[in-house]
């Protein structure tokens, strides 16, 4: 199937030196609008996108429990809804997925999207909706996929909605067990592929350049706005220390928004695979010399910056990193393609939502909730938990609802 609009992402927002351009914004909680609508300024946004197309807002929802760091934030989607309808993009729509461990609905509802969805009047359609789309065959024109059609021979399909259309990644700025960092290219991800995406865990890196091409052919515009007021350190992209770094950033360019923040979290960008593979295969800029940072940073204090972020492991990444990576790597399409799956399913589900976030993920929100500013202005968007305005029982409610 072929896109039925011009693919303006092939015209990329440059210098005139032809350096790609990222916009990295410092923020506070009381200026965070703000500072998103100057963002996408720097970033030049009405360059990237195409204003006669419907403008997809993907939003990301990690883990269906509220959990610093771990998803989009609701002044992240606030900011860039009312900056893009400032601008003329009028008609925008969010577009949500599920995980096989993941509760979208859930997600949106604990970690405060609905009030933004609701006070923007913001439709929401799901991938995995049958009613909202359809999941159709696909075939580059720019010649062979590197892995996709090889994990699934039988044809890659990805949903009818995105052709044709804007499409604004709304990312958090966090490691990631199985590609050490994530932004823009893993948020596409879980939008384009079905809940069998796991397939290509052990090919994850050149999955990630697979569906950045498929981006390119059959979307009308391309654009990334990444979060990291309260930035991820560790096992993520669930399980991390959520640490405050006040920074946002923007780019069309997925590949050099990418690269700019592996480099802020201690990753040099062309030893990430996907970052590296997007860049020699001219899908975008990973090199920071070739990346012009603009607004609050500069290339140059990029280059000096490093957070000292770490990856790490829990139990459950441990699991897959033994068959997908590990000696039993040979029995991976036995674990993971078949119905014994759903064991693994029913483990990662178990040791998330009942063991770690009771024991230590719950103590870590509710600290975030009461001590950092972030967390305060989380709760002036409301009670997740069904109350129509934010009280200090908010916490409590946490500990007993989330339990």
């Amino acid at each position: 199937m072929a896109a039925t609009s011009p693919d303006v992402t092939r015209i990329p927002v440059t210098t005139s030196a032809g350096k790609s351009v990222v916009a990295a914004v410092r923020t506070t909680p009381a200026t965070v609008i703000e500072d998103y609508a100057r963002l996408l300024d720097l970033a030049r946004v009405t360059e990237a996108l195409d204003p006669k197309a419907t403008t997809i807002l993907k939003n990301n929802i990690s883990w269906h429990m509220l959990y610093p760091s771990a998803n989009s934030t609701p002044w992240q989607i606030e900011g860039v809804t009312r900056k893009l309808r400032d601008l003329g993009f009028l008609d925008q729509v969010v577009v949500e997925n599920r995980t096989v461990v993941t509760n979208a609905e859930k997600g949106e509802r604990l970690n405060n999207f609905k009030p933004v969805h609701d006070k923007y009047r913001l439709p929401v359609k799901y991938n995995f909706n049958p009613a909202d789309m359809s999941w159709v065959t696909f075939e580059p024109k720019s010649g062979p996929f590197l892995v996709l059609d090889k994990i699934f021979p039988k044809g890659v399909r990805i949903p009818d909605y995105f052709f044709g259309k804007n499409v604004v990644h709304l990312p958090t700025v966090k490691t990631h067990i199985y590609t050490d960092y994530t932004c823009a290219l893993k948020n596409a991800f879980g939008g384009l592929l079905d809940t069998t995406r796991h397939y290509t865990h052990p090919q994850i890196h050149e999955t990630l350049v697979d569906l950045l091409r498929v981006q390119k052919e059959i979307q009308a515009g391309t654009f990334a706005v990444a979060d990291g007021t309260t930035a991820g350190s560790g096992p993520g992209p669930r399980t991390m220390t959520p640490v405050v770094k006040n920074i946002l950033l923007a780019s069309s360019d997925q590949v050099a928004i990418d690269a700019v923040a592996a480099k802020l979290i201690g990753f040099d960008p062309m030893q990430v695979k996907c970052i590296r593979l997007a860049h020699e295969g001219g899908l975008g800029k990973g090199h920071l010399d070739e990346i012009e940072v603009v607004g609050d940073l500069d290339t140059a204090e990029v280059k000096r910056t490093n957070w000292d972020f770490v990856v790490g492991d829990n139990a459950a990444s441990k699991v897959g990193d033994f068959f997908w990576f590990g000696p039993m790597k040979p029995l991976a399409k036995l674990m993971f393609q078949t119905p014994m799956v759903n064991a693994f399913i029913m483990g990662s589900f178990v040791y998330h939502d009942y063991l770690w976030y009771p024991s230590t993920g719950r103590k870590i929100t509710e600290q975030w909730l009461r001590d950092t500013e972030w967390g305060k202005l989380f709760l002036s968007y409301g009670d997740p938990l069904g109350a129509t305005e934010p009280n200090p029982g908010l916490v409590g409610r946490l500990r007993a609802r989330m339990a």
